[in-house]
């Protein structure tokens, strides 16, 4: 791959950024793949923030909507993918706090609902663990699960 200059480093990634939300990692690593210079990639990095291409906070907001919303996935999936893209913890914390449980209880609700009518159990007691195991798997904390489930005894279930 040839090398490119910063200024075309700074034009790829704003016009990417145009396009849609991205956080600084992605771009460091895009900057990183084309061999850019540390310094280099550092000053178009803050060329980015300054000129509001890249903001981690209203990427973070967008992206926690669309997981929720399209994909389904609960907080603990989202706060992972979130870290997994090095957004500041401050920041994740912030934005995720800002979702509530309401919304979530909104996507589990008909997703456990669907799985109970796809699912084959010998009783409630085994249905339930199958249904809370897919729930957390999707990333869904227990407290949201429980209110979706008619669960008395959380213990039982978490073996």
């Amino acid at each position: 791959m040839k090398q490119i200059t910063e200024q075309e480093a700074y034009l790829r990634l704003a016009a990417l950024c145009a396009q849609a939300e991205h956080c600084q990692y992605e771009m460091q690593e895009k900057m990183r793949r084309w061999e850019l210079s540390k310094e280099a990639q550092a000053r178009v990095m803050q060329r980015l923030v300054t000129d509001r291409y890249v903001d981690d906070e209203r990427y973070a907001r967008a992206f926690i909507k669309d997981k929720v919303r399209y994909n389904k996935w609960g907080r603990r999936k989202v706060e992972q993918a979130l870290w997994a893209k090095h957004i500041d913890e401050d920041i994740r914390q912030r934005v995720l706090d800002e979702v509530d449980d309401e919304e979530y209880i909104a996507v589990l609700r008909p997703l456990l609902q669907q799985k109970r009518k796809s699912t084959k159990a010998n009783s409630d007691y085994e249905l339930n663990g199958k249904l809370i195991k897919f729930a957390m798997s999707r990333g869904f904390t227990m407290d949201i699960i429980k209110q979706c489930i008619n669960v008395t005894d959380e213990d039982e279930f978490l073996d």
